[in-house]
């Protein structure tokens, strides 16, 4: 063996890792008297990624002795026949069996799959073994029974023994757990148990246990095997075992996922025997089928109703509305059986709170059954069985303080009511608004927060009930969304192209002549044939459907029914001139299937709930994406036997003002510009269940339109501009439906080269301007009233820079850095503001754009507290880099903050670590091995990943793990956005809760405020 091994394989490459994280060392001897057990870590990593790079077995065992007697020149060489150590085994509780003495038959660092196929071996022989060595063990099982768990009787009381933590997740999925099992998990094995009780939407059938070792020799095991005795020794069963070593990504993931389960998802609820134990009997028996259940729309924690993540987000973004900015008459959309009414009572709930009293309520709705629904909802979100009045049908109020009204009960004596007198009032099926009875009740009555609640904000008669609120909706519920509760049916939406040619049809008031659509249909017997085949190719028994098709006019919708009919598939049309028992008479029909379609123009737009509708034929273009949800929400209610909602959109070739931009991101969310990739990609990220499928040519068009979307011609925009007049930058957008994007996104378009070329500005634009008018996008993100007011002021003021107090030049240096993210080329940061301020038409247009990204907001923000009050940035707002380096002081003409592109600023003068954290590193999108370092876990807890060269003894890492400095924490989802470089919301200050490993060190933070539901709900790994 060459002399001099250890020098070469092991002294360079540690005293290099030691001088990289600040240590100093000596050739002969490295001093570690201060963390030994890291440079024992150190050494032994080193040395062991050099013995296994020798592949020959003796040139191995010579190494391994020289590096032997060169740390020690006493201790024995390694001598043949050479034996690996597997263990060293220390008892820390005397007596107790030697827990790594059984080993499993895998190795800890190889992965496998385990099928209990003859000769290998089973799940049930593997898992005590890897009891055996676990430090702490986590898992997630659909159901739970006791002829699985007593095949691990003795190693899970080790477990208890040894105080070694052990975490359990389960269901009452079809009412297999048994409560008595889980009774001993908790009592005798010391379990953490946390229980779905949910049935109607238990979606958890993961079957996994994770194995954690204070070694990193981390181990799982994911596949179908329930805890019970046929599942882990004699059923035909596959589990993957994964390993650190092999597989260090899928247990990054796994370990993401269940702690997000474990600390956030409202739906695992904490399962103590004798608090719970009549809750889960009651839960199992309904699951199991053997006791009927009445379904609700809100999730109870022993006598609390909290929202769940959806209702969460929808009530913060309508307390925006009235905090941030002073709207008080509201309107929320969300479909029907969503929760509209429990979203109204946990709004209540928090209004109540917040004055330290009940205000007076009104609640009004147009049918007896809903009111009853309403006031039990309530008194079950306020648990008091006596609140509220009910006045309809004869029953009248007495203390008429909390009153539920029939709107026919109200319409007599409503004028008597003071104005005033309801602090706060709910009108549900606010799509009736229209009526007199409801208008009356609406201008009459003034409280100090209105709400309406729809499904149908659109009618089919073409009213609007957005116009009662400035044309503003508070907050909707996303489809998505509810899909993702499972509050909704899962759909198969399929996009087919039916040859139509509607490029040369008229296009006036935003959509296409009715007459002409309605000759272009009717008698298309080609078209009409297209329709019936997809419906064989799609639908498996068209005689077992229950479709509703929606029509351009009712001779399509006769003629529709008429072709269906012929081809065998009973069918109807129906128009708004049948009402009444005719209609009913029908809907019986189609629940019946004594026909299959009913084919309609509008009609089944609003208002009419047809649970068992499984098939939606859209045959015509809906132009708005509201009415395109609205006609999709008469399919998705969920129903026991109904399991997926059929759509056939039945695609022709568009006008380039159809938006199909718009109705796929009804579908889907996501920006405009994520769409095209969506639909090339064949939309991968869609909720669980639902499919969006369109053929070829239907495709190909759909490309064509977003296309033409993302590269809207210029000169179409200035046609636009010009045929609308000299109106405002936020008219202008809100009256031609155009995305902002349009007008920030290209460095070359802006606003006001948009009205000058439109002939509304006479004054020609100086290099200046344009050069500041590239950079309009940095102002789209503005969503605090702090930055909102001091751009509008700094922008338009006279107040030299020197002149500002000392929180005003901070927000000047994060105007000026917006502008200029490297400094631009001038002397001083008070020239910057001159000359920025010599442009007019520029800061006009900063301003709009600032203007109108702050009032479209729905985002409550909060100054900070304690010794960083003075700072100019506000918990949860949105900020560009540039931007927080300047509000904390270390932006200069010299430090060029654009440049800035570390993942961490330490600040001296201010002790604050800033993190600039991105989620999703890939600029691809999913990125298994990098999505799982940093992540949120709850919406108070943060999982963050330091860089590589960072060491747990290193100055940096001590700060993080001692807490000396102040943590402030920046994050955003993905590095671009809709505008270019997506801004980071400020989510900090966080302290250290918990961290693991030397380098990278893993640390927990505990955020000092909750961050927004939405954002959680966005960026956390696990769905729900």
């Amino acid at each position: 063996m060459e002399e001099g091994i250890y020098e070469q394989l092991v002294t360079q490459e540690l005293h290099a890792e030691l001088e990289s994280s600040g240590r100093r060392y000596e050739t002969a001897r490295i001093d570690a008297v201060d963390e030994p057990h890291l440079l024992a870590r150190h050494v032994s990593d080193v040395v062991y990624r050099h013995l296994t790079a020798i592949k020959d077995r003796s040139d191995r065992l010579n190494a391994a002795n020289d590096v032997i007697r060169r740390l020690d020149s006493e201790s024995a060489a390694v001598e043949e026949p050479a034996r690996q150590l597997l263990r060293v085994y220390q008892s820390e509780h005397p007596g107790l069996t030697n827990r790594s003495s059984i080993r499993p038959t895998t190795p800890l660092s190889e992965a496998a799959l385990l099928t209990n196929a003859s000769g290998e071996p089973s799940i049930g022989h593997e898992l005590p073994a890897e009891l055996a060595s676990a430090d702490s063990v986590d898992l997630v099982c659909a159901f739970i029974r006791w002829s699985g768990v007593r095949l691990l009787e003795a190693q899970l009381a080790t477990l208890a023994d040894t105080d070694k933590p052990f975490r359990v997740i389960t269901t009452t999925y079809l009412g297999s757990t048994e409560r008595e099992t889980l009774d001993r998990l908790v009592r005798n094995y010391g379990a953490q148990v946390r229980v779905q009780y949910d049935n109607l939407r238990t979606r958890l059938h993961a079957k996994a246990w994770l194995f954690r070792r204070h070694s990193g020799y981390d181990t799982a095991y994911i596949g179908s095997s329930n805890l019970s005795n046929a599942a882990m020794i004699d059923g035909v069963e596959w589990n993957v075992r994964l390993s650190r070593v092999t597989t260090p990504a899928l247990i990054d993931k796994f370990t993401s996922t269940f702690e997000t389960y474990w600390n956030s998802d409202p739906s695992f609820e904490s399962y103590d025997p004798d608090r719970d134990r009549d809750r889960l009997d009651d839960a199992l028996a309904v699951a199991s089928g053997n006791r009927s259940h009445r379904s609700l729309t809100l999730s109870t924690s022993r006598l609390e109703v909290r929202p769940y993540p959806y209702q969460q987000i929808m009530l913060e973004e309508l307390q925006a509305e009235r905090d941030v900015h002073g709207r008080h008459r509201n309107l929320i959309v969300a479909a029907t059986g969503t929760g509209k009414t429990v979203l109204a009572a946990l709004d209540y709930r928090r209004i109540a709170h917040a004055a330290e009293h009940r205000p007076r309520l009104l609640f009004v709705a147009h049918r007896e059954e809903i009111l009853n629904q309403a006031l039990r909802t309530f008194q079950e979100v306020l648990t008091d069985p006596n609140f509220g009045e009910l006045y309809v049908a004869g029953a009248r109020p007495e203390r008429r303080d909390h009153v539920f009204a029939s709107v026919q009960s109200l319409s007599s004596y409503v004028t008597e009511i003071p104005a005033n007198h309801f602090e706060v009032v709910i009108i549900d099926e606010f799509h009736h608004a229209s009526a007199r009875t409801y208008r009356q009740i609406v201008d009459h009555l003034q409280p100090n927060e209105m709400v309406a609640l729809t499904a149908t904000p659109e009618r089919a008669d073409g009213i609007d009930v957005r116009h009662f609120f400035d044309g503003r909706i508070a907050s909707e519920l996303r489809l998505w969304d509810a899909l993702e509760a499972e509050l909704l049916c899962p759909f198969h939406y399929f996009g087919i192209a039916d040859g139509t040619d509607l490029s040369r049809l008229s296009w006036k008031r935003g959509g296409y002549e009715t007459a002409e659509l309605e000759t272009l249909y009717t008698g298309d017997d080609a078209r009409a044939r297209i329709v019936l085949n997809a419906v064989r190719d799609k639908i498996v028994a068209p005689l077992n459907m229950r479709a509703l098709g929606f029509c351009v006019s009712v001779r399509h919708a006769e003629y529709m029914a008429r072709v269906f009919t012929e081809a065998g598939i009973p069918s109807a049309s129906v128009s708004g001139k049948i009402r009444g028992a005719e209609r009913t008479k029908l809907l019986a029909s189609l629940g019946n299937r004594s026909i299959n379609a009913i084919f309609s123009v509008d009609v089944f737009n609003e208002g009419v709930d047809i649970k068992e509708v499984d098939t939606i034929f859209m045959l015509r273009p809906t132009e708005s994406a509201t009415v395109f949800l609205q006609q999709l929400g008469r399919g998705l209610r969920r129903t026991e036997s109904k399991p997926i909602l059929t759509i056939l959109d039945f695609v022709g070739n568009q006008r380039e003002e159809f938006r199909w931009d718009l109705r796929l991101r009804a579908l889907t969310g996501g920006s405009r510009r994520s769409q095209k990739q969506k639909v090339i990609d064949q939309f991968p990220t869609l909720p669980s269940g639902c499919r969006i499928v369109f053929d070829k040519t239907s495709q190909e068009i759909v490309l064509a339109s977003l296309q033409r979307q993302l590269t809207m011609r210029w000169k179409d925009m200035v046609r636009e501009l010009q045929s609308v007049g000299d109106i405002t930058f936020g008219e202008f957008l809100d009256e031609t439906e155009l995305p902002l994007a349009n007008l920030v996104k290209d460095g070359n378009k802006s606003w006001t080269r948009l009205r000058r070329d439109a002939g509304h500005l006479s004054a020609s634009g100086s290099v200046l301007e344009s050069e500041i008018l590239k950079r309009n996008r940095a102002f789209s993100h503005v969503d605090d009233p702090v930055r909102a007011i001091a751009y509008r002021r700094l922008l338009s003021d006279t107040k030299t820079y020197s002149e500002l107090s000392d929180r005003d030049r901070r927000l000047a240096d994060m105007l000026i850095f917006s502008v200029w993210p490297t400094g631009g080329d001038f002397a001083s940061l008070r020239e910057a503001l001159e000359l920025l301020r010599s442009e007019p038409e520029a800061c006009k247009e900063l301003i709009a754009i600032t203007d109108y990204g702050f009032e479209n907001s729905r985002q409550q923000t909060r100054p900070l507290a304690g010794s960083l009050r003075d700072l100019p940035l506000q918990l949860h707002a949105h900020y560009q880099r540039e931007e927080i380096l300047a509000a904390l002081g270390v932006a200069s003409l010299q430090s060029k903050p654009g440049n800035f592109r570390e993942g961490v600023k330490y600040i001296d003068d201010l002790n604050v670590d800033a993190f600039f954290v991105t989620l999703t590193k890939s600029d691809t999108g999913f990125s298994p091995t990098t999505m799982y370092r940093d992540y949120p876990i709850s919406r108070r807890l943060f999982h963050w990943e330091s860089q590589s060269t960072t060491t747990l003894a290193s100055r940096t890492g001590q700060r993080y793990v001692n807490g000396t400095s102040t943590v402030l924490l920046f994050v955003r989802h993905r590095k671009v956005g809709e505008f270019g470089p997506m801004p980071y919301m400020f989510i900090g200050p966080a302290t250290m809760a918990d961290h693991r490993g030397e380098r990278p060190i893993a640390v927990t933070w505990r955020l000092s405020y909750e961050m927004p539901a939405e954002f959680f709900h966005e960026a956390k790994v696990a769905a729900g």
